[in-house]
C-alpha cells in the first residue's frame, strides 16, 4: 500500500479548480467546431479505443485517489509554491489541449476515427509532436497528484496511463496509415510522438 498523502493548501486546490474550468471550456470548444459538420463524417472509426480511453481515465483518476490533507497555511511558502506549480502546470495542459484541438478542427474527434474529408494535420503542436493532446492530459494528471499532494500515485497512475495511451496511438497510427499512406510514413519519421528529438 503506498503511504498517505502529503499535507496540502487552499490554493492549490483553487488551481486546480481554475484549471479544470478552463479545460472544460476547451473542450466543448473542441467539440463544438468538430460537430459543426457531423453530417459529413463517414470514415473509419475504431471502437476499441474506447477501452483505453476508459483506461486512460482510470489512470487519472487515480493520481487524484485517496484522502485530501488541507492543513498548510494558505499563505505558507509551501503552500504558495504548490499553487503556483499546479497552475503553471495546468496552464500548460489547457494551452496544449486547445491549440492542438484547433489545429485539428473538424478532425477532432473522442474516439479515435478518419472522415472522408480529412486532412493530415501537420501544423501547430503538431508540427513538434505526433499526440500533443496526450501531452496535455498527462499534465493535468501530474498537476492534480501535486495539488491533491498525491505524488506517490503516480508511481501507479503514470505507467497504467503510458500503457493506455500507447495502446490508442497504435490504433490512431493504423487508422491514419490506412488514410494517408505514405505522407503519414513521412511525417511520423519526421516528428516524434510526444517528445520533440526524444520520444
Amino acid at each position: 500500500m503506498l503511504p498517505t498523502s502529503d499535507p496540502v493548501g487552499l490554493p492549490g486546490l483553487a488551481a486546480l479548480g481554475f484549471g479544470i474550468a478552463l479545460f472544460a471550456v476547451s473542450l466543448l470548444g473542441a467539440r463544438l467546431r468538430a460537430r459543426r459538420d457531423a453530417a459529413e463524417r463517414g470514415g473509419r472509426r475504431a471502437n476499441t479505443s474506447i477501452l483505453w480511453i476508459a483506461l486512460q481515465g482510470l489512470a487519472i483518476g487515480l493520481a487524484g485517489a485517496g484522502p485530501i490533507h488541507i492543513v498548510l497555511d494558505p499563505l505558507s511558502s509551501a503552500s504558495l509554491i504548490t499553487a503556483a506549480i499546479t497552475l503553471a502546470i495546468m496552464l500548460g495542459a489547457v494551452f496544449l489541449f486547445d491549440w492542438s484541438s484547433r489545429a485539428m478542427g473538424k478532425n477532432w474527434a473522442l474516439v479515435a476515427r478518419t472522415r472522408t474529408d480529412a486532412s493530415l494535420v501537420t501544423t501547430g503542436p503538431f508540427a513538434y509532436v505526433r499526440n500533443p493532446i496526450y501531452v496535455a492530459l498527462g499534465l493535468f494528471m501530474v498537476a492534480m497528484a501535486i495539488s491533491f499532494g498525491h505524488t506517490r500515485m503516480l508511481i501507479v497512475a503514470m505507467p497504467l496511463f503510458a500503457f493506455a495511451t500507447w495502446m490508442r496511438v497504435s490504433l490512431e497510427e493504423k487508422l491514419l496509415r490506412a488514410e494517408f499512406g505514405a505522407a503519414y510514413d513521412a511525417y511520423s519519421n519526421r516528428v516524434e510522438r510526444f517528445v520533440p528529438g526524444l520520444l
